[in-house]
C-alpha cells in the first residue's frame, strides 16, 4: 500500500467545471490580497512557543477592523483571539459572538461576556460546530481551525482569508440566523444571498448544513473527478462520499486518503476499512495529536474545506460550513499540506 507513485499524483492536469456563478471585481488595492491559506505546523517552531501561528494572523486582522467583527466559533481558549476581539471591543468596534453551549464555560469566552460582548450559544443538543470571523462585512476567515491551542498548535488545520462582500454577505446572513433568530440546526433555513460566486476569476460555492445539502454537492464533485481525489479526514462516515470517491475509482481516477488515527479507533461507522479492503490508498496519520482538516482536493483544481466533517452528524445535525474553490492555485497550496500529511503517515 507505501508503493505511491509520488510523481504521477502530484503533476496531473487539472479541471473545472463551467457555471455562472455571480461575479465580484474587487478595488483595485486588493487585488493581488484577495485571499491567503494558512497551515497549523504541529512540527515547526511556533508549535514549541505557541505563538505565531495561524492565530496570529487572524488577530492581527481583527486589529485592523473598523466596524463590526462576528464570529462563529465552537470552541476558545487562544488568548491572542481574546486579547484581539476585548481590544476592538474597548475601541468601539461592534464585536458579537456565537459559540457552542458545551463549550461555554470556557474562561475565555466568559471574559469576553464579562466584557460586555454581546454573546449567545447554540441552545441545541447538536453543533454549533462553525469556526468563522467575518472582519467589516468584508473580510471572512474560516477553514478546520478551531480557536484553541490544540486547534492552532498541535492538531493538523487549515484557515482561509478571503476578501470580497459577496461571500460576507453569505456567512452574515447565516451568523444572523443564529444570533439574531437563534435558529440553529433542522431550523436555519436555505437563504444563503450569494452561493455561487467568482472573485478575480475564481469559483467559490458556499454551503451551510444542515441546510444546504452539502453531501449533495461533494458527491458529484467527487463523482465528476477525472484525475484524482485527495482527501483528509478527522471524521468520515459518510456511505454516500466514500460511494462517490469508489465511483470515481471504478472510472479510473486516483484515490489517496489520510484519515485521523484517533477516530479511527473510536468512531463506529469510519469509512477506513471499508477504502483499504477495496485496495485504496488509504492511511492513518502520523500526528500524535490529531488530522483535523476535512479537506478534499479534486483534479487538483478543486479544494472543498471548512468545518463539516463527512459524516451524517455535519450533514443532518450541526451548525457548519464549507467553501468549495476551484482553482489550481489555491489548490495547489492544499495539495503540498496533503503531501506534507501524506508523508508523515507512511513514515
Amino acid at each position: 500500500m507505501k508503493n505511491f507513485l509520488l510523481l504521477s499524483l502530484f503533476l496531473l492536469p487539472a479541471c473545472a467545471p463551467i457555471t455562472e456563478p455571480v461575479v465580484e471585481t474587487l478595488p483595485a488595492d486588493s487585488n493581488n490580497d484577495w485571499y491567503t491559506v494558512y497551515f497549523s505546523e504541529p512540527g515547526g517552531p511556533n508549535a514549541e512557543t505557541q505563538r505565531g501561528g495561524p492565530d496570529a494572523s487572524l488577530a492581527a486582522a481583527i486589529d485592523q477592523s473598523r466596524a463590526s467583527i462576528d464570529v462563529a466559533i465552537y470552541d476558545l481558549n487562544l488568548w491572542s483571539i481574546r486579547d484581539a476581539l476585548l481590544d476592538a471591543h474597548r475601541r468601539g468596534v461592534q464585536v458579537r459572538v456565537v459559540a457552542e453551549a458545551d463549550n461555554l464555560d470556557s474562561p475565555e469566552l466568559q471574559e469576553l461576556i464579562a466584557a460586555g460582548i454581546p454573546l449567545i450559544d447554540d441552545r441545541n443538543e447538536n453543533l454549533m460546530h462553525n469556526k468563522f470571523v467575518v472582519i467589516d462585512r468584508f473580510e471572512v476567515w474560516t477553514g478546520s481551525m478551531n480557536f484553541t491551542l490544540n486547534g492552532a498548535y498541535r492538531n493538523d488545520n487549515n484557515l482561509i482569508r478571503i476578501r470580497s462582500s459577496r461571500l460576507a454577505e453569505n456567512y452574515l446572513a447565516e451568523f444572523e440566523e443564529m444570533f439574531t433568530d437563534t435558529r440553529f440546526g433542522s431550523s436555519s433555513p436555505a437563504n444563503t444571498p450569494n452561493p455561487d460566486i467568482t472573485v478575480e476569476g475564481t469559483r467559490i460555492e458556499t454551503y451551510f448544513s444542515p441546510d444546504d445539502g452539502v453531501a449533495d454537492r461533494i458527491v458529484e464533485l467527487v463523482e465528476g473527478a477525472q484525475q484524482s481525489v485527495f482527501f483528509m479526514a478527522f471524521s468520515f462516515t459518510s456511505d454516500d462520499v466514500a460511494n462517490a470517491m469508489l465511483f470515481a475509482v471504478d472510472g479510473g481516477v486516483e484515490l489517496v486518503g489520510i484519515f485521523d488515527a484517533s477516530q479511527y479507533s473510536s468512531n463506529i461507522g469510519t469509512e477506513f476499512d471499508r477504502l483499504l479492503d477495496a485496495g485504496q490508498n488509504v492511511h492513518l496519520d502520523g500526528n500524535s495529536a490529531r488530522l483535523h482538516h476535512k479537506v478534499i482536493i479534486i483534479d487538483e483544481s478543486i479544494v472543498i474545506t471548512g468545518s463539516y466533517n463527512f459524516s451524517r452528524n455535519a450533514e443532518e445535525r450541526n451548525d457548519e460550513n464549507v467553501l468549495i474553490i476551484h482553482s489550481a492555485e489555491i489548490a495547489a497550496l492544499f495539495v503540498e499540506e496533503f503531501k506534507r500529511v501524506f508523508f508523515e503517515a507512511v513514515e
